[in-house]
């Protein structure tokens, strides 16, 4: 078994009504999620989102990153597309996990940016592996993708799982005090595409 599909239900939304399919693997033993609106099966193009899991922005709604707006702006376009899949890994604070996670955020916190913060920790900066993504767009009989995303390292990761990806789709982020330095971090350190929405904060700065 590389993926099994347990159960799909549907899940409406603020922006549409999709089915969320919860799948088991033997890679990594955790719990992967594909959230997938209208019929992908055998189609070419499919707007993907792979999304990794993040509790802080996600759930809590931290401005320390982007990733709770990237989460609901991937489930927007792709409700306005009529057709796509959102997978949802479960790869927190990019596979290093929510512990070294906070401690990362302590770090930066004394002035360490998010990759020297995870390098200090004895992590890479990004470990994260999407073999369990390219097995779910396998099992829904996906033949190419155009990609949400801004990462262009995450492209080739697929590409190099023979998942082809035929376009990139930018996600654009909202910069505020409390993320700037992550922001730039991912564009200087990272070499991420992104559109920046520059916002102003009570302090003046963006």
């Amino acid at each position: 078994m590389a993926v099994l599909k347990q159960v799909d239900a549907r899940i409406p939304t603020q922006v549409g009504e999709f089915r969320l399919c919860l799948y088991a693997n033997d890679r990594d033993e955790k719990e992967h999620l594909a959230l997938v609106m209208g019929e992908v099966t055998g189609k070419e193009a499919v707007l993907v989102r792979v999304h990794s899991e993040c509790l802080t922005g996600e759930v809590l709604g931290s401005l320390r990153c982007d990733c709770g707006e990237q989460l609901q702006r991937s489930m927007e376009m792709i409700a306005e597309a009529g057709v796509g899949i959102l997978l949802y890994l479960r790869q927190e604070g990019r596979g290093i996990g929510l512990l070294n996670k906070l401690r990362a955020y302590n770090l930066q916190d004394e002035g360490y940016d998010t990759v020297d913060a995870n390098l200090l920790l004895g992590h890479q900066a990004d470990e994260r592996d999407y073999t369990v993504a390219a097995d779910m767009l396998n099992d829904w009989g996906v033949r190419s993708i155009r990609l949400l995303t801004n990462n262009p390292e995450k492209i080739a990761a697929l590409q190099a799982l023979e998942v082809q990806v035929t376009g990139r789709v930018s996600l654009t982020s909202d910069v505020n005090p409390e993320n700037a330095r992550y922001l730039q971090t991912k564009i200087v350190r990272m070499h991420h595409l992104l559109n920046l929405n520059v916002g102003v904060g009570e302090n003046g700065k963006p």
